[in-house]
């Protein structure tokens, strides 16, 4: 049996507006703009990774259980996005002077340093610095 092999990897988002999303991380994250499609999906490039920006829908024929949904509760997560940095400092403050609404400052744990921040629809997303 062969492996898997695919030719890229993309990470799909649900919000509920894409213009205001793909403003966000345009000018916050710094993604670059590769398409968008019917006012419901913004393809994005983010640091050599497809990320894909839709809106909500019903179940389809391919996915006939599975509504796709945004963020209901912000502090209910099943998944986030991390960004390995050099100084989580530096980017915490980056981040923020461009509009990022961090949790916390950068607080040190277990060999890293870590900051958390959401996007306008509450998705999560960790900034990481190892320490010594």
């Amino acid at each position: 049996m062969s492996n898997f092999e695919a030719q890229a990897l993309t990470h799909m988002l649900v919000v509920a507006d894409p213009d205001a999303s793909r403003d966000w991380y345009v000018d916050v994250l710094g993604a670059s703009l590769y398409g968008e499609y019917g006012g419901t999906s913004v393809v994005l490039e983010l640091f050599g990774n497809w990320l894909l920006l839709v809106t909500g829908g019903e179940p389809s024929p391919e996915k006939p259980t599975v509504t796709l949904d945004s963020p209901n509760d912000s502090d209910r997560v099943s998944a986030q996005i991390i960004f390995r940095v050099e100084d989580c400092q530096h980017s915490y403050e980056l981040l923020r002077s461009k509009g990022a609404d961090f949790l916390t400052p950068p607080l040190e744990r277990t060999g890293e340093t870590r900051a958390f921040f959401r996007d306008p629809d509450g998705h999560l997303f960790e900034i990481s610095s190892l320490t010594g």
